[in-house]
């Protein structure tokens, strides 16, 4: 139901019915492999919605962007050799699932496809807001995707139980603007976020309160 969810409203999208949309769903997905389930995750609803953009809807280049406090190993090992997906991966590091170095880039025609930006434990909005300015913006731009789906983990946030990240709220919705502008400039605002973590429930709320309403603008 979660992966369904997901591509639902993948397709209210791109019919038009809606402009984008916030799925929330549990369980989270972007731990998931191939062959097995890991970290909370069954199945890996972003990696699922991107290969069902493109074979049922026929839009070839997706963006995902995954600002969870941990790393997609998941997802980027779905779309690692692939040239027509970019992951774009901000992350505490070291720490779960030990993924995620700045040196993991892709591989054969992927290269430079995946995006690594490891931060250190106490990274805030402004360092944040610095890896997507400096890094996302410029190679998504130059990427044009024709959808972009958000790994929209709040577990970053500085209340979290289980990062140690100093995320606020209103952090999150800077991140939210830079993406939908992305979208916006691309793919006609073409863009679906999907839950991944996210475990103190006041920040939580907080923040996907935030993410939603820069959606909606």
């Amino acid at each position: 139901m979660a992966a369904g969810g997901v591509l639902s409203a993948i397709d209210a999208v791109v019919e038009g019915k809606v402009t984008n949309a916030f799925c929330a769903v549990r369980p989270p997905g972007h731990h998931a492999l191939r062959n097995k389930a890991m970290g909370f995750c069954i199945f890996n609803n972003v990696a699922i919605g991107a290969r069902y953009i493109q074979n049922k809807h026929n839009l070839s280049d997706i963006l995902i962007v995954d600002w969870d406090v941990h790393h997609g190993n998941g997802t980027q090992a779905m779309f690692y050799d692939d040239p027509s997906v970019m992951y774009f991966s901000t992350h505490q590091y070291p720490f779960y699932p030990g993924t995620g170095s700045e040196m993991e880039t892709g591989s054969d025609k992927g290269i430079n496809h995946t995006i690594n930006v490891p931060m250190p434990i106490g990274s805030g909005d402004s360092d944040y807001l610095r890896a997507f300015k400096e890094k996302l913006e410029p190679a998504a731009l130059a990427f044009s995707p024709d959808f972009v789906l958000i790994s929209a983990g709040f577990d970053a946030h500085k209340d979290d139980l289980l990062g140690g990240m100093k995320l606020t709220a209103e952090g999150f919705a800077q991140l939210t603007q830079i993406v939908k502008e992305i979208s916006d400039k691309c793919c006609e605002g073409r863009l679906v976020s999907v839950l991944e973590g996210g475990y103190g429930l006041d920040g939580l709320a907080a923040s996907v309160e935030a993410h939603i309403r820069v959606l909606m603008r």
